[in-house]
């Protein structure tokens, strides 16, 4: 799943937060890149790819389940192993008892995981319509939360860069009261759209 962090989509944020409340020093300032306008890195392809991937999970989990529910587990595995001996007999008919075993344990797993994903490529293929649907939706409630969080985090940005300003050249008495401004904005932090949390948590399990 496409894991987009808050770093990622703001990388001069920090930088313009970082306010000198001393006096002026004599000492040359590094230039920072924080002017660059940040883009929002939601797509429409990315959030298609993530739906297919979650409905073929899915279908793996829903084709597994049926499978075991359809047939007993025994003959499940009954069938599938008297079709692995007949592919082993008939491709490896020079190889020892032992290795035969081999083949044939490895095959009855192939034929298994085949049927499994066979039936979540058909889920998948038949939820197709439904993907490129929900997909949009996706798209554009996801692109204009970010839009928002961009937009916020920009003039907070502004703000910061303006304080900074101020601060080079500000008194001791103005230094203090753009202290308190900074404070001020510090507790009312740009908050995360939901979904870039609910990402940075999975990412971090």
């Amino acid at each position: 799943m496409l894991n987009i962090t808050p770093s990622g989509i703001f990388s001069g944020y920090t930088a313009a937060k970082n306010i000198n409340f001393k006096a002026k020093s004599t000492k040359p300032e590094q230039k920072t890149n924080s002017n660059k306008t940040q883009e929002n890195p939601i797509t429409r392809k990315g959030e298609t790819m993530n739906l297919i991937l979650a409905t073929f999970v899915s279908g793996l989990a829903l084709g597994a389940r049926l499978l075991f529910e359809l047939l007993d587990g025994d003959f499940l595995f009954e069938t599938a192993e008297k079709q692995a001996s007949k592919i082993v007999e008939k491709n490896k008919k020079e190889a020892t008892a032992g290795m035969k075993n081999m083949y044939k344990f490895g095959a009855s797993l192939a034929l298994i995981a085949g049927g499994i994903s066979g039936f979540a490529l058909l889920v998948t293929a038949l939820s197709a319509p439904k993907i490129v649907y929900k997909s949009k939706v996706n798209t554009y409630k996801k692109q204009k939360e970010v839009d928002v969080y961009i937009k916020a985090n920009e003039a907070e940005k502004n703000i910061y860069s303006e304080l900074n300003e101020r601060a080079k050249s500000a008194n001791s008495k103005e230094r203090d009261e753009l202290k308190a401004q900074y404070m001020q904005m510090q507790m009312a932090k740009n908050e995360l759209p939901e979904f870039l949390k609910q990402n940075n948590k999975t990412g971090r399990q």
